[in-house]
Parts: structure tokens; C-alpha cells; sequence
């Protein structure tokens, strides 16, 4: 199994699509246009349509001018969002964390909280 460092993974649809939701929502609680939210944040009336329906992720820049239009932070664009760092691996029966530096620790559903010492356990490897 490869693995990709974390900036290497593309955004996921559900993501596109939740960040566009939020961003609606946001545009429609401050009773502004697709259009006048991209005068305001100087990108096309296109890219905000884009962006709500989920087709497109904005750039950094681009969700801090459209936060800043709307005056919201961007907590309100990223609502309900999280990202779990690419060096996770999960693999069905046993567990497996693959740590910074490329050495992994594994075990079993078979191990047991008694036998296991406290860095072995499932519940400190998230």
C-alpha cells in the first residue's frame, strides 16, 4: 500500500459539496446575490454558482475574500468539515498507524487492554 503525504490528497466530493452548502447558506443569511458576492470578491458570478453547487474548491484566497464580502469568518464556510491526516491507515481486523518518520505499530482486535501497554492501544493511536 502507498502512501500520499496529506497536501497530496485532492478534495473529496462531500467536501465540495458541504463547503458550497455553507456557503448558501451564508450568501442567503446576508441577503446578497450570487453576483454582487462576486463583485464583491472580485471572481466571476459563474464561480460562485460553481462553488455552491459543488463543482469547484476555492483556493485560500478566494474563501477569505468571499468570507470577508459576506462578513463572516471562515469558520462559516468550513462548518461541519474536518480532515484526518493522510499517515492514518485502517485496515479491517487489526490496526495500523504509520508514524512521521515511517514506522508503523500494529496489532490485533485480538489484544487486550491488560496485555497492552498504553501506546499500543487502539484508542491512542488517533
Amino acid at each position: 500500500m502507498s502512501r500520499r503525504l496529506p497536501t497530496a490528497a485532492p478534495p473529496t466530493p462531500e467536501m465540495k459539496v458541504l463547503f458550497g452548502k455553507n456557503l448558501a447558506r451564508c450568501r442567503e443569511g446576508a441577503d446578497v446575490s450570487q453576483e454582487e458576492l462576486g463583485f464583491r470578491a472580485s471572481i466571476h458570478r459563474t464561480e460562485v454558482s460553481l462553488l455552491e453547487r459543488g463543482e469547484r474548491t476555492p483556493r485560500v484566497d478566494t474563501a477569505l475574500r468571499i468570507a470577508g464580502s459576506l462578513g463572516i469568518s471562515m469558520d462559516d464556510l468550513v462548518t461541519g468539515m474536518e480532515w484526518r491526516p493522510g499517515y492514518e491507515i485502517v485496515v479491517p481486523g487489526t490496526w495500523e498507524v504509520v508514524e512521521r518518520d515511517g514506522k508503523a505499530s500494529t496489532g490485533s482486535d485480538s489484544t487486550t487492554a491488560d496485555s497492552a501497554t498504553p501506546a499500543e492501544t487502539p484508542s491512542s493511536a488517533k
